[in-house]
């Protein structure tokens, strides 16, 4: 079935406003999210962790497709029951909205902390690099945990009969032009610097990887046009990583345990995203580092 509308939720959200103009490229786009807005051909507004106002918020779209980014990003000043209860309740609501509405293709927004990285006081545990899908997904903390459990949930609702096609892109920090230009221009990047960063042990977590916010909307329009059965996850990250040095150095000078299953050439990221270049035909374009 072909996709005409889709219903993106949290389009007022840091990433929402790119996405939504990237698909309207393509498709009438309709905007969710709790507040209200103007984001998109149409805005709508909802409770989505609520099974009736998600469900009635999917139909009223007349959407043929959803990208459900209204989640938290950020759990800092939450209770972790909040974090959880939110991100699980509003993806299973909507999963079984889009199954009983026939939708066609499902796009979640999961994330690295899967890993049981960015929010995870202790540090990852990596079993190999570059991480790949198959890579254990250990989290503890409650962002992590509430991004895997809405991944095995889509898992469950993949495996019925005729079930929309599901992908969950596992994205790193997705900065915006503004923030390449803060947090990566005007700053000194060397492991050096980054060591005295208020923020280095998350950075280290989630393995000095991040994503353009324009190459994350492309990767969300490569997940909605796919036809795979069922539901597949797949990273998403820039072809690089966010410091100066070689990766086989920054390995060896912050990884030296892990075992590594090549050799590393340039600043190439510890991310592989073969997968998502299979499945989606996608593959990253856009570097902290273009002129």
């Amino acid at each position: 079935m072909g996709i005409d509308t889709v219903l993106v939720t949290g389009a007022t959200g840091r990433i929402g406003p790119t996405i939504v103009e990237h698909l309207r490229d393509r498709y009438r786009v309709v905007g969710a999210s709790r507040t209200g807005g103007d984001v998109g051909d149409a805005h709508l507004r909802g409770d989505l962790a609520d099974p009736g106002e998600a469900y009635g918020v999917l139909a009223e779209s007349g959407a043929d497709a959803l990208v459900h980014l209204g989640m938290p990003s950020d759990p800092e000043g939450r209770p972790g029951h909040a974090t959880v209860l939110d991100m699980v309740a509003s993806s299973y609501c909507l999963l079984e909205a889009a199954a009983a509405l026939d939708l066609s293709s499902v796009v979640l927004a999961s994330s690295m902390s899967v890993l049981g990285a960015g929010f995870d006081p202790g540090p990852v545990r990596l079993s190999y690099l570059p991480v790949d899908e198959a890579h254990p997904a250990t989290p503890r903390d409650p962002y992590g945990l509430g991004k895997r459990l809405m991944e095995v949930a889509a898992d469950g609702v993949g495996r019925r009969p005729g079930a929309p096609t599901l992908t969950s892109l596992r994205f790193p920090w997705v900065p915006r032009p503004a923030d390449i230009e803060a947090a990566f221009r005007d700053r000194d990047r060397s492991l050096a610097a980054l060591r005295d960063h208020p923020e280095y042990h998350s950075i280290r977590n989630t393995l000095f990887a991040y994503l353009h916010v324009d190459d994350a909307a492309r990767a969300v329009a490569g997940a909605l046009r796919a036809d795979h059965a069922g539901h597949e996850v797949c990273w998403a990250a820039a072809a690089d990583t966010g410091v100066v040095e070689p990766t086989a150095d920054l390995v060896e000078a912050v990884y030296p345990e892990v075992p590594r299953r090549r050799a590393f050439s340039g600043t190439e990221s510890l991310v592989d995203v073969s997968k998502a270049r299979h499945l989606l035909g996608w593959e990253p374009r856009r570097s902290w580092r273009e002129a």
